[in-house]
């Protein structure tokens, strides 16, 4: 440990200059979906293929999805923000009104999402008050090429100009 003393405020403010990538990572628990929005979602390894992603210890959404042992990362478009904001919402109802298949994997994937990585969970590990989870990828597919959703500042946006 660190004797360097770092305000949580300022590091929010500082970190939240960074604009990130929006994601719902879903999985299928007892025939129902379970799934978290995350902003920390990353590519991690060619070989083996890995993705990863930093869920709050604090999440009750997360034991579900690590109950499950697969999941499904769910790259959102710039005109999906109400279904981050219901699958964000606290609840068992999260996924009412959110349009989804059941892939071959039994994971939900939701409906129009700019592209989806289905993975088997490969190691989960403690990361202070986050958990970094990898999963290995077992299956991926672009679905449609529109404007990624974005994360800055605190808030969901887009691209105002592509240069």
């Amino acid at each position: 440990m660190s004797d360097i003393i770092i305000d949580p405020a300022a590091f929010r403010k500082v970190l939240g200059s960074y604009p990130t990538g929006v994601c719902i990572i879903t999985a299928l628990v007892d025939g129902k979906p379970a799934g978290l929005v995350v902003g920390s979602f990353t590519s991690v390894s060619l070989d083996p293929p890995l993705v990863g992603f930093f869920p709050d210890k604090s999440s009750t959404s997360w034991p579900l999805v690590e109950k499950a042992g697969h999941f499904a990362v769910n790259i959102m478009g710039a005109d999906q923000q109400p279904v981050c904001r219901a699958v964000s919402a606290k609840g068992e109802a999260k996924f009412l009104g959110v349009d989804y298949v059941i892939s071959d994997h039994n994971l939900p994937i939701i409906a129009n999402s700019l592209a989806v990585i289905e993975c088997r969970l490969y190691s989960v590990t403690e990361a202070g008050d986050h958990w970094f989870v990898l999963g290995e990828v077992l299956r991926m597919e672009t679905v449609r090429e529109d404007d990624p959703m974005l994360f800055h500042r605190g808030r969901y946006g887009s691209f105002a100009q592509q240069i």
